[in-house]
């Protein structure tokens, strides 16, 4: 089925269910429990980026690159600009402008403002699987990035 065969609203509906899929990705990794995001992708759902040779490919790769993530990790991250396109009735496309901040050895309450350690933008690929959207592919294309902080001891009361 071709989108032009898709109604408005069905359009609409399929739009929004990715863009919600967009930011529940990023709220289960700040704010969740980060190897939980695997469940977001199809079963042999893909994550890469684009310089390098990282790739992770299924949802039991996912789980555990994710799940590793440092326990004491503060993160928060900013999507924009989400521009989700239907390519059929079954599959869309997705442009997301993300902004990442973070340190490790957080240990609780507030910190100083800092410099983002990325920006940059997702390139998504959509499949729908029963009723679900879900990712089946993730290409993350840094234009700015750096190390990680890692907040050193805490200071003596």
């Amino acid at each position: 089925m071709d989108t032009d065969a898709l109604d408005s609203l069905d359009r609409l509906i399929a739009e929004r269910a990715c863009e919600r899929l967009i930011v529940e990705f990023v709220r289960t990794l700040d704010l969740g429990e980060p190897g939980d995001v695997a469940e977001l992708f199809t079963p042999d759902g893909v994550w890469e980026w684009a310089e390098g040779d990282r790739r992770i490919e299924g949802r039991d790769a996912l789980r555990s690159y994710f799940g590793a993530r440092p326990a004491d990790r503060l993160s928060r991250r900013l999507c924009t600009n989400i521009l989700v396109t239907l390519t059929s009735a079954s599959t869309a496309t997705a442009s997301t402008y993300f902004t990442t901040y973070r340190v490790d050895g957080h240990s609780g309450g507030m910190l100083p403002p800092r410099l983002p350690a990325q920006v940059g933008h997702y390139e998504d690929t959509f499949r729908l699987v029963g009723d679900r959207w879900l990712l089946a592919a993730r290409a993350t294309f840094l234009d700015f990035g750096g190390p990680t902080e890692r907040l050193g001891p805490a200071a003596p009361r």
